[in-house]
């Protein structure tokens, strides 16, 4: 167990690394490609300005734009802790993912609004856990091939990657942090778990016929 004193040091850099990870995750690309297409995203289909709701609204070609640009926020909030700081600790670059994670979701530039974190904690758990990452990548495909709903092949990944990472004996907190993100990651899709339960979520499709 760390001692106060080793809380203390590492509290400090951290909060300052997940506010500026939180500026960095509250970029709002899924609004500016959006709005680069003359759609305001807060006001079409989910009315989320994830990569999903843009791919659906605006075609495939927005959305894998978005979701890169996304996935991106989380590989440089997680990753640049440790160019940073030498040496560094998972805790800073965990802090930096969870900023971004909060800023995707709830954007000071959008007024809190935002998308449901699912491409940017791919990109952070991407440098933070490669293998444990590929895996969850690979069940969303699969799911997604399968049952053709994003919201479920994306639920799918995020709650495999805290048992892939017991499965590959991860750190302890690298394990805990990716259980938290996938639950809050599930919250962020309540609705679609709504819909999902009740039958009605939309299939995944080039372009939209109704609420995703």
């Amino acid at each position: 167990m760390p001692t106060l004193e080793e809380i203390r040091a590492l509290a400090l850099p951290a909060l300052g690394l997940a506010a500026v990870g939180y500026l960095l995750g509250s970029l709002p690309f899924g609004y500016w490609v959006a709005k680069a297409y003359g759609t305001d995203i807060f006001s079409a289909g989910s009315k989320s300005s994830g990569a999903t709701n843009v791919g659906r609204v605006l075609g495939k070609p927005a959305g894998l734009t978005v979701f890169a640009l996304d996935a991106l926020k989380g590989v440089v909030a997680a990753g640049w802790p440790s160019l940073l700081l030498a040496p560094s600790h998972e805790v800073f670059n965990l802090a930096g993912l969870v900023g971004a994670l909060v800023g995707h979701s709830f954007s000071c530039f959008t007024r809190f609004r935002g998308g449901k974190g699912v491409a940017t904690g791919a990109g952070g758990f991407l440098v933070l856990m490669p293998l444990v990452t590929l895996i969850g990548a690979v069940v969303w495909i699969l799911c997604l091939l399968v049952t053709r709903y994003v919201s479920l092949a994306s639920l799918m990944a995020a709650f495999t990657l805290p048992v892939a990472s017991v499965c590959f004996h991860r750190p302890l907190l690298l394990t805990v942090i990716s259980a938290l993100i996938a639950i809050f990651v599930g919250v962020r899709h309540r609705a679609n778990i709504g819909r999902l339960l009740a039958g009605t979520e939309n299939r995944w499709r080039s372009k939209p016929r109704g609420v995703a």
